[in-house]
Parts: C-alpha cells; structure tokens; sequence
C-alpha cells in the first residue's frame, strides 16, 4: 500500500490506536492531521492523554518523513472541529482518509449521570462530527474508517448500568450505533465515490484497557486489581488464546481499508477480534 501525496484526519492520535494507526499512515507517505483532547475530564475513570503525548505522536509522524498538524481539540465540539479541519487542509491541500478513532471507556459505579453524556458524545456523537467536519473536504476515492469495537456487534443490555456505571452503559450503546452509522453514511456516499467502513477492536493493548477502573471490570471482588490479576483473565474475552490485540493488528486493517487496494469495499463492519464473537452475545 501507498499512501504517498495523501492527507489522512486521525482523532484520538495522541497514543495507542490512534497514534499507531497516525504513524503508520505517515510510513506509508501520508501527511497527518492528528486529533486529541490532551486534557482530562471528570467523568473519566482513568488519565486521559496529554500535550506531551500528542507531541510524542508528531515526533513520530515527522520522523517518517512526513508533515503532522497537530489539533488539541475535543471531537464534542463540533464548531472548533470544523475551524481547526478547514485550517488543516488549508495548510496540507487535500484531506483523502479519515480514521475516527477518538472514544473513552470510564467504568465504575461511582462516576456521575454526566458520565453517560461525556462518553456518548466522543463514542458516536465525536465520530459524527469529525465525519462532518471533513466531508466537504473529501473527493472520490476517499475512505472514511471508523473505529468501533466489538460491544458494537453484541446485543445491548441495561446489564452494564449496575456493572460497568454510566459510562459504561454509554460506551456500549456508543458503539452499537457505529454499525448502522456505517453501512447508511456508505450508501449516502457511494455515488460520489467516498468509501465507509469500521473495524471492530476486541480488548486492545492501550490505555483504555490498561487501568485500574478496567482490571475492576474483570476482577470486581478486588479492591485493587493488579494488571496481573486482570490479564490473567482477559484471554475469556477471546476464542483464540491471547490476552488482547496489540495497536498494530487494528493498524493493519486500517491501512488496508485508507488504500486503493479496498477501493471497491464500503459499507463493511470488520472484526479484528480474535474470535471474541465466536463466543457469542
């Protein structure tokens, strides 16, 4: 795959999926536009990232030999959003692939009610904006990558009110609605040639796996679960015998779907699950 003269949007680039999927683009001759809050909010159960990560991601991007404009923004907001895009492609001259991979997953009974609000709006509402804000910028031959999860292709459950707390709850239908998003933003967009697709993540080697809220999750008679205790557990979350997937597997799906090589894919739901849903619901 080449990617060379391309411009790519990534959200959430400022570590783990994100940055993974940013640098890889850029090895492949992409310029990056990189998207992050790089602050933390109340209603999240675990540090989110930081101005120093997102840095670490232009470093990163730049050594490949490419340009990175970085965007310190909140996908809620959708008119910052449009500004800071409209910037961006100013500066680059085109915008080919967008990867909407921003979410946060804070578990925990205690959170407050604006828990559901703040998750709901980065999970699906900050995949909507960011599709928005780059729509008028994308020509034929273009694809847009969303990234969902595996709790998007299981049957919604109240369950994870009382287990997982509100944040939970809002990650989980978050995610749900991405398919359907996919496969209807696909067949509005075929005719002027713009692909649509999503990958489904089971458990992934980054933040949002790795912390304390999360370990709870798999260990909830423990007060403080170790990591230990949590990945000794997390290969049930997998028909194949591994503990999660590491950034790179998502990568590859996404570079294969940003290519001309999947120019002809649209409307997809791809499960990079290790044979989570071979488990079943």
């Amino acid at each position: 795959m080449q990617e060379v003269g391309k411009v790519a949007l990534v959200t959430g680039a400022a570590r783990g999926q994100g940055r993974s999927h940013a640098v890889a683009l850029a090895a492949e001759g992409a310029d990056v536009v990189l998207v992050d809050i790089c602050r933390q909010l109340d209603t999240c159960s675990y540090p989110l990232s930081t101005p120093e990560d997102l840095a670490e991601t232009v470093a990163a991007v730049e050594a490949q030999g490419r340009k990175a404009v970085p965007l310190q923004i909140d996908v809620r907001d959708r008119a910052e959003l449009d500004d800071a895009v409209d910037r961006a492609v100013g500066t680059l001259g085109r915008l080919d692939v967008v990867v909407a991979n921003a979410a946060i997953s804070p578990l925990g009974a205690g959170l407050p009610i604006t828990a559901y609000t703040d998750t709901l709006g980065i999970v699906f509402g900050g995949v909507v904006n960011t599709i928005g804000s780059a729509l008028k910028h994308l020509e034929s031959g273009a694809s847009i990558i969303v990234i969902g999860s595996t709790a998007a292709l299981r049957a919604s459950t109240t369950e994870g009110v009382s287990r997982h707390g509100h944040g939970g709850a809002a990650y989980s239908l978050g995610k749900q609605m991405l398919p359907l998003l996919v496969h209807d933003l696909a067949y509005q967009l075929g005719p002027r040639g713009i692909r649509v697709n999503a990958v489904h993540p089971s458990n992934t080697n980054t933040d949002l796996l790795h912390n304390e809220a999360m370990y709870r999750a798999f260990v909830p008679g423990a007060e403080h679960p170790t990591r230990e205790q949590a990945e000794s557990l997390f290969p049930t979350m997998q028909r194949m015998p591994v503990p999660f997937m590491e950034p790179s597997d998502i990568t590859a799906a996404v570079k294969f779907l940003a290519s001309d090589e999947a120019r002809y894919i649209t409307g997809q739901n791809l499960a990079v699950d290790g044979g989570a849903l071979l488990l079943g619901t």
